[in-house]
């Protein structure tokens, strides 16, 4: 018998051709991955602190780094390239003029070194305009001044404004603010100058040694050929020795001095050239805030003031000095002597009062323009009388005792006081003062330079003998102070009172070399060659205030 058959299963029922694809079950996702874990980080830890010392410090955080702000002065860049070869060689030959033409003492020899720098200048800088050439000019006369007066308070005050002039000149200026800087332009040139220099060095690349080599070759010759030169013949040796002056380590360090100032100086002009300012000096000024019930009283009350004044010196005028001795009690000379000073600082305040109350006042409307003109007007003229008042007291003052040269630069200054006043009342027309500021500074050096160039202590000698020779009244011992300028005058009064005037003068020290030359000094030279001086016994000063 077979083994029963396994039953066989049941065959499934046969799926239609176009029914639905069986669907694949999606697989599981795989697991994510844990997070990778940070490096561990080993903190630095402090040393615990001993018992034996103290607690140890460590430095403290550096400070953060700020921008730049702006630069010190923005209208004033520095150029982009260095220093080119006409500028060095300005400064080179202006170097070499002071500290070779300069002397201590004044003398034709600044003159000289002046010309000197003022040419190198103009090599770089080209053809100047007509107003630096001018004010070019008024430096180079002022330093004339040193070898064509003697008198030793006229050298560094023409110096000083020979600088002054030379310094406008380049950097120019204006208005108030451009004129300070004008004034001091060239010194502050000559600061930035440095690195511009150095940078045109750089840019050339090293020098190498043959320059150096053809100087020393240079000077060997000169040396050697100069010396056999001036062994064969004395005049050609007298030539050289004059040429060449004795000089100690004191000399040689004033002349390294007078060379690096010159060729600063030259320098910083050349920087003025190169890098101008751009100083916007046209723009509108910030309107004032004063309004009229601000400064009308004020200014009102010195109007009124003034105004009682110049009435009192009609009746001095015209009253005269009976006026003066029935009213002051003083004699005409005194009461000219005792005022002529006070008026001086009212002329000089007044100026002041003048532009504080012209630049702050309010300028809005035609009735605001209307009385700033009337009143400031009205003070401008009432002081220009004071000045004449003041002009008239010293007329008087040397009359009674001769003039001073102190007396004389007063009178003049407070003649050019007038001139200032007078263009000032033409400027309030207007309203409009922006030349005025230059136009002081012009003028005032101008006045200067006609003073010394008139040579005021001439003046005075010639007038104070002039006066002895109609009144015998003479101050021999005030004439005795004065400098060669004077001689040609005292030359002329008679032996006891010239002897007395001019006993010092024969002590006076002599020009070392030819860079002290001075056309004063060789002019009383020669006139005293043809006068005697004797010892004889002289009245002292004058023992009460004059």
């Amino acid at each position: 018998m077979k083994a029963a058959d396994t039953p066989k299963p049941a065959k499934e029922p046969a799926k239609p051709a176009g029914g639905p694809k069986p669907v694949k079950e999606p697989e599981p996702a795989a697991a994510p991955a844990p997070p990778a874990k940070p490096a561990e980080v080993v903190a630095a830890t402090l040393p615990p602190a001993s018992p034996w010392q103290a607690p140890p410090r460590y430095p403290a955080a550096a400070p953060a780094m700020t921008a730049p702000g702006v630069p010190f002065m923005p209208w004033w860049r520095p150029p982009t390239t260095g220093a080119p070869g006409k500028a060095m060689i300005a400064g080179l030959a202006a170097g070499l003029g002071g500290a070779f033409l300069a002397v201590p003492n004044n003398g034709v020899g600044w003159f000289l070194a002046g010309l000197v720098g003022v040419g190198g200048v103009l090599f770089y800088a080209g053809k100047p305009t007509v107003e630096r050439a001018l004010w070019l000019a008024g430096a180079l006369a002022f330093l004339a001044m040193g070898f064509l007066r003697a008198a030793e308070w006229v050298f560094p005050l023409s110096l000083m404004a020979s600088m002054l002039c030379g310094s406008i000149a380049m950097a120019g200026g204006k208005t108030v603010r451009g004129l300070v800087f004008g004034a001091l332009g060239v010194g502050l040139g000559a600061l930035r100058s440095i690195p511009w220099v150095s940078k045109g060095f750089r840019r050339r690349g090293p020098i190498g040694i043959r320059p150096f080599v053809s100087v020393g070759v240079a000077l060997v010759l000169l040396l050697v050929f100069g010396s056999l030169l001036a062994g064969a013949d004395k005049g050609f040796n007298d030539f050289l020795e004059g040429l060449i002056p004795d000089l100690d380590v004191d000399d040689y360090v004033q002349q390294a001095f007078f060379g690096v100032v010159a060729a600063l100086g030259a320098l910083g002009a050349c920087y003025l050239v190169a890098a101008p300012p751009e100083i916007d000096e046209d723009a509108e000024v910030k309107p004032g805030s004063l309004r009229l019930k601000d400064y009308g009283l004020p200014v009102g009350v010195l109007v009124v003031l003034f105004t009682g004044f110049v009435g009192t010196q009609l009746a001095v005028l015209f009253g005269g000095e009976a006026y003066v001795m029935k009213t002051a009690g003083v004699t005409f000379a005194e009461y000219a002597r005792s005022g002529f000073w006070q008026l001086l600082w009212v002329t000089i305040l007044t100026l002041g009062v003048i532009a504080g109350v012209a630049r702050f006042a309010v300028k809005k409307t035609q009735r605001d323009q209307l009385w700033l003109r009337v009143l400031l007007g009205s003070l401008a003229v009432l002081t220009l009388v004071i000045v004449a008042s003041a002009l008239s007291r010293m007329w008087f003052y040397q009359q009674a005792y001769g003039w001073t040269v102190l007396r004389l630069l007063v009178a003049s200054c407070e003649v050019w006081l007038a001139v200032v006043y007078v263009m000032v009342i033409a400027s309030g027309i207007s309203l409009r003062a922006n030349w005025l500021p230059k136009a002081i500074v012009a003028t005032g050096a101008a006045f200067f330079l006609a003073v010394v160039a008139l040579n005021p202590e001439r003046v005075v000698a010639d007038y104070n003998v002039s006066r002895f020779e109609a009144t015998q009244k003479i101050d021999t011992y005030y004439l005795s102070q004065l400098s060669e300028d004077a001689v040609p005058a005292l030359v002329r009064l008679p032996q006891h009172e010239r002897s007395c005037a001019l006993r010092w003068m024969k002590n006076r020290t002599p020009e070392k070399d030819w860079r002290e030359w001075n056309l004063a000094r060789h002019n009383a030279k020669k006139s005293l060659e043809s006068v005697a001086v004797t010892e004889v016994t002289c009245e002292g000063a004058y023992s009460f205030e004059r």
